[in-house]
């Protein structure tokens, strides 16, 4: 059963956050592989190829938009993730997946309506259609002004962003992993999409489905994990920047290729995990760590 929230304080005006969506002054970009529709305005670089940005291409230490950025831009809306994508602070986009009842994968958090939006009730209780009369309710808290708008579809933002960013989707409900995987694999994405489950079962069943698999464990769980047991199908290790150092160093000797830290919002967070040994940082705040990067903190 889905019920309306009072609408209050909604602006009528639209979004004064401009996104100028520039590419280069000459010159054509090579086409996407079939499918995959650039953002609006950007070309893509010719020294990619033709093919899509692989998670090969991330840096040494890389940044993630958690939802977007959600102290910055609304979560896992289409806005937010496309201001994350054109500010350029994060080298991957991330964002959560849940299913509705007739089993379209949407981008939503919570399993009920009533944080994020102006509705109520539970996100699987409606079908493609009636997703279509769903609207985010930005938090006043955010920096600037931003629209109400729908949710959208994971279709949607893979077809969007990707191949032209690497992308992180947390599957919320481990009954999504098979439409998930299809999504993926129909786009070429097998090596640009991070598939998120805390679970380390569903980590497994990425793997085996050919998709890279994430696994993210809190503090609590990091205590008594036993990381080097996942290395032969975790791509992705995502603690919890909370854990004791000695938990989080021997995450970083397990083994696994790559383990980054969650949710970290300052500075000094990020520079502890860092320090640690973990090379990328999942955050909520991937602009201002940017400009304090740019300061003279560490990068």
């Amino acid at each position: 059963m889905v019920t309306r929230i009072a609408l209050t304080g909604l602006a009528s005006a639209a979004s004064v956050v401009s996104l100028t969506l520039t590419g280069p002054a000459a010159g054509v970009a090579p086409a996407l592989p079939a499918g995959i529709r650039p953002p609006e305005g950007r070309t893509r670089p010719l020294e990619w190829g033709t093919g899509p940005l692989t998670v090969a291409a991330l840096p040494r230490t890389t940044y993630v938009a958690h939802r977007g950025g959600a102290r910055e831009v609304p979560e896992n809306s289409m806005t937010g993730l496309m201001a994350a994508y054109e500010r350029g602070t994060a080298q991957v986009l991330d964002f959560d997946t849940r299913l509705l009842r007739d089993g379209t994968p949407v981008v939503f958090h919570d399993e009920t309506l009533n944080r994020t939006t102006y509705l109520g009730g539970e996100v699987r209780g409606l079908d493609a259609r009636e997703w279509q009369g769903v609207r985010l309710r930005p938090k006043d808290a955010l920096p600037g002004s931003w629209r109400s708008e729908r949710p959208p579809t994971v279709a949607e933002v893979l077809d969007r962003f990707g191949g032209r960013i690497v992308l992180m989707l947390e599957a919320k409900d481990p009954r999504s992993l098979d439409r998930l995987a299809g999504l993926i694999r129909a786009r070429g994405l097998n090596r640009s999409v991070f598939v998120n489950s805390n679970d380390p079962e569903v980590a497994r069943r990425a793997h085996h489905l050919g998709l890279l698999a994430q696994l993210w464990r809190s503090a609590r769980q990091l205590r008594t994990d036993r990381p080097e047991r996942w290395r032969p199908y975790v791509d992705l290790l995502d603690v919890d920047h909370r854990a004791r150092d000695a938990d989080l160093v021997r995450a970083v000797k397990s083994g696994i290729r790559r383990v980054w830290a969650h949710t970290v919002v300052t500075d000094a967070q990020r520079d502890r995990v860092l320090a640690l040994g973990c090379d990328g940082v999942i955050t909520d705040t991937p602009g201002r760590l940017a400009r304090a990067a740019q300061r003279g903190a560490r990068p």
